[in-house]
């Protein structure tokens, strides 16, 4: 924090008026249903995006990025245009556009960022981008926004701004999590519930790996997952796919006939959203280490129906599960990023040594592997 604070001050001259922070998530469960009205699970991961920022007045947005090697990218409010961007910069620039869009007087910005949250690795690092410009404007301009509603408007900047179509989660997680606690999130009418999740208690620990295989959603594949399940609902007669309850998944996907796409994707988002509720329940009636096998029904839903995994995905499962874990699953968009792991904290050295060799043999590049703790959401931190 301190360091984003000096680095402001060395850009621009003067102290910024607050520096805010938010974090990335992991998604513990619910994967690909938040586009099709359904259910999600994630956390908020201690790693962050920063900003300090300050006001402007004369319709100049700047902005700045310790982990980006270009000078300082000066932009004019009024010539922000959707998909006119392919760089970092689109994010928050995203997101200035989507609340002046929304009719809220931001009128200009000097911003220095730096984050944490590991790029490409299917753990939210735009989402954090976006949700800690969104905290901080609404801060600084007193435009008196919800949570809920910087989520959805951060959501609008990647959608239309930025050209990548994803769902409300990720925005949400980074905007609304709280330490110790998994977000039970109900994306049609966005109702949250805090569901505690507090794994050290237990003796247990969650380990993500980032494969180091990168991946971006606005390149197609994600785009025709959630293209896919749209005809699928539109087939089935339904406004979204949350509409297929999971005791009529079987009549319903015998009326998709031989249209196997259609098929794989349904039975994909209907079971993902069972196994939400299913997890939901167990962590509230304490039975923690149950999840794991409905964490790895998840994994093989999403790598055989939905068809997002990739070899390295694969490997660090089925790798963590012949070692001892409990449960695994490849987590966010897909086409590489990261997989959870679920584990004893007794079993976390041995697994994490099966899987770099497992890597290494594969001649993979070697993964990164570190413990999710949930932590908190965005917040003011001066």
């Amino acid at each position: 924090m301190e360091q984003v604070q000096r680095g402001f001050v060395e850009l621009y001259g003067t102290e910024p008026e607050g520096v805010w922070s938010a974090p990335g998530r992991v998604n513990l469960i619910g994967e690909h249903t938040d586009y099709n009205d359904g259910f999600v699970m994630p956390f908020a991961l201690p790693h962050t995006a920063v900003a300090a920022v300050s006001r402007r007045t004369d319709g100049v947005l700047r902005l700045h990025s310790a982990d980006v090697e270009v000078g300082v990218v000066e932009l004019r409010l009024d010539e922000l245009a959707p998909e006119s961007d392919r760089n970092w910069t689109a994010y928050p620039a995203g997101v200035v556009w989507a609340l002046r869009e929304a009719g809220h007087p931001v009128t200009g910005a000097d911003v220095h960022l730096a984050s944490t949250v590991p790029a490409g690795a299917g753990l939210s690092s735009s989402a954090a981008l976006e949700v800690v410009i969104a905290l901080a404007l609404n801060d600084l301009f007193d435009l008196g926004l919800q949570r809920w509603q910087l989520a959805r408007l951060c959501q609008r900047a990647e959608n239309v701004y930025v050209g990548a179509p994803t769902g409300i989660m990720d925005q949400t997680a980074s905007a609304c999590c709280e330490t110790g606690h998994a977000l039970f999130l109900d994306t049609r009418d966005l109702s949250q519930k805090q569901i505690p999740f507090d794994l050290a208690a237990e003796g247990m620990v969650l380990l993500v790996v980032d494969t180091q295989v990168k991946h971006s959603h606005s390149e197609g594949e994600y785009g025709k997952r959630r293209a896919g399940c749209e005809r699928g609902a539109a087939l089935l007669g339904v406004d979204a796919l949350r509409d297929i309850p999971y005791g009529e998944l079987d009549a319903a996907l015998e009326r998709l006939g031989d249209d196997e796409e259609a098929v794989r994707l349904v039975r994909h988002v209907v079971t993902e959203d069972e196994r939400v509720e299913k997890v939901v329940a167990l962590l509230e009636s304490g039975e923690t280490r149950a999840i794991g096998p409905v964490l790895i029904a998840g994994h093989t839903s999403l790598r055989d129906d939905f068809r997002i995994s990739c070899p390295e995905l694969d490997l660090v499962v089925d790798t963590a599960l012949a070692s001892g874990a409990l449960g695994a699953r490849m987590t966010g968009g897909g086409f590489g990023g990261s997989a959870i792991v679920l584990a004893e904290a007794a079993d976390v050295e041995t697994i994490t040594k099966a899987v770099q060799e497992a890597f290494a043999a594969a001649e993979f590049t070697a993964p990164r592997v570190f413990e999710a703790v949930p932590s908190a959401g965005a917040r003011r931190l001066v």
